[in-house]
């Protein structure tokens, strides 16, 4: 600045005045945004819904608030107390009607269930009922998932509900509408359900093309037109197809041409879905009715109910029930599914999922499981799309490996598929991961079946997952730098704001 001293005295005087204002103004902002970062980590503590989130937010508020401020805005908190109170009314007004549209379904009686802790308690927390005579069908990735999809789309005769957490304009797309507007065009009553944070690349066109056709589309918040940081923060994470009420498709697949193994870096693309027909269909229609009732406001009538008239060859014999949740629900039901399946457990318990950061009531119930002599498994992807969560997973190592639960990374590819089983009968296919987002964030459904031929299968098919995959014991964790082991900590303090 020398020669602006010589050459321009008067500007080089007002330029160091106003470095001189600078600093006190500097001063300040930084105080009043440390400030803010302190009361609004009172407000985490008050309001998030786990401890793990409450330490996320206040280590982050207190110590980089610059950036944490905006992020607790838009994310944080779980207050919400007018959706809760909207959405509540909105369960009051349709459960019951639910209650007397599947009155007439074939339920397993209290005699059946006696031998069936898990499947008692599991009807409870969902208050949905356990039905009998389903028949359930293992999707193996995407291809096989879509061709069945597909199939089923293409042979509707009176309705289709299509509900996923991510639609794309793509290929997988592009064949999803072109079918949905050829059955809509026939006359058949199209429903199209999306989450709008998940499907944020769908463009007009692909809305408008539908709705042109006579199908009703629309996405589950809209945030277009009214955001805020609940609508950002509680997705519907669903993946829902149902045709004719007779039969639905649950699990990990959205549609995007990611799932057919087209990612450019997480391939080959390694994902499950379940194909099912029989009474539990009716029970499965009752989620999408609700939430196209939040959504749009429309109640969905003339819709078939009733399957005890259904030919025979929708029927087997795999008891099911279904695990609808949510953040509106009065308890944790995710979180209660999963701790019901552990305790449950008496051989084994395995379980599939991309994202593993279990708050730690979870980690105690596996090493319980563990001291029990079950057989404890956990699968998760070698490689991941989030890297909060790919390195919080790394922190749970030690925990795991010394009560004897081995935990496996998958290694041909990105292992996505959400996927349980207990024992020898047991076996549970949706969108449910085992992290905070699912457990009290998003909006998660998930089919339970109790039937030892399809856990064959189901088992099988873990079976050659583990095959290729690596175990990870503890050795890998103290090999690792304290600096790897640091940011692992520190991304599983973080993970649950993720």
């Amino acid at each position: 600045m020398d020669w602006l001293d010589r050459e321009y005295p008067r500007i080089s005087a007002w330029f160091g005045l106003a470095r001189k204002r600078r600093r006190p103004l500097k001063l300040v902002f930084y105080l009043v945004l440390h400030l803010l970062g302190f009361l609004f980590s009172i407000s985490a503590v008050r309001d998030t819904r786990t401890p793990q989130g409450a330490v996320a937010w206040v280590l982050s508020l207190n110590t980089i608030p610059l950036v944490a401020l905006p992020a607790y805005w838009v994310f944080g908190g779980s207050e919400m107390k007018d959706y809760l109170e909207t959405r509540s009314v909105g369960l009051a007004e349709l459960r019951p009607a639910a209650r007397r549209y599947l009155g007439d379904i074939e339920t397993v009686t209290p005699e059946e269930l006696s031998g069936n802790h898990l499947l008692t308690t599991l009807g409870r927390i969902s208050s949905l009922p356990v039905t009998k005579n389903n028949r359930a069908e293992l999707l193996v990735d995407g291809k096989g998932t879509f061709r069945s999809i597909f199939s089923a789309i293409d042979n509707a005769e009176h309705y289709i509900f299509v509900q996923f957490y991510i639609i794309r304009s793509d290929g997988l797309g592009i064949d999803m509408k072109r079918r949905l507007i050829k059955k809509a065009r026939e006359g058949v009553r199209v429903f199209v359900l999306y989450d709008d944070y998940g499907s944020m690349d769908l463009g007009d066109d692909f809305t408008t093309d539908l709705r042109e056709a006579g199908a009703k589309v629309s996405p589950f918040m809209n945030l277009g037109k009214n955001i805020n940081r609940y609508q950002l923060n509680y997705r519907n994470h669903r993946k829902l197809v149902v045709v004719d009420g007779k039969t639905a498709f649950v699990g990990g697949n959205n549609v995007g041409d990611e799932y057919l193994g087209m990612h450019p870096q997480l391939t080959p693309w390694r994902d499950s879905h379940l194909r099912i027909t029989g009474p539990i269909v009716s029970c499965l229609q009752v989620p999408f009715v609700e939430d196209w009732k939040w959504a749009t406001g429309e109640t969905i009538g003339n819709l078939e109910w009733n399957l005890k008239k259904v030919d025979q060859e929708t029927r087997g014999k795999s008891q099911a029930v279904c695990i609808a949740s949510g953040p509106a629900d009065k308890m944790e039901t995710c979180s209660l599914f999963f701790h019901a399946a552990i305790h449950a457990a008496e051989k084994r318990i395995w379980i599939a999922t991309p994202y593993f950061v279990p708050d730690q009531s979870l980690v105690t119930a596996l090493q319980l499981a563990a001291k029990r002599g079950v057989e404890v498994r956990i699968l998760i992807p070698d490689m991941n799309d989030n890297f909060l969560v790919e390195n919080s997973a790394d922190s749970y190592i030690e925990e795991l490996d010394l009560e004897g639960i081995e935990l496996y990374k998958y290694t041909e590819g990105f292992s996505h598929q959400k996927v349980l089983i207990v024992d020898d009968d047991f076996s549970a296919i949706g969108s449910a991961n085992f992290d905070n987002r699912s457990l009290r964030l998003n909006f998660e459904l998930t089919v339970a079946v109790l039937d030892k031929e399809f856990q064959v299968e189901v088992v099988s098919m873990l079976a050659k997952d583990f095959s290729n995959s690596r175990l990870v014991t503890i050795k890998e964790w103290n090999s690792k730098s304290e600096w790897a082991k640091l940011t692992s900590k520190v991304c599983r303090l973080l993970a649950p704001i993720q």
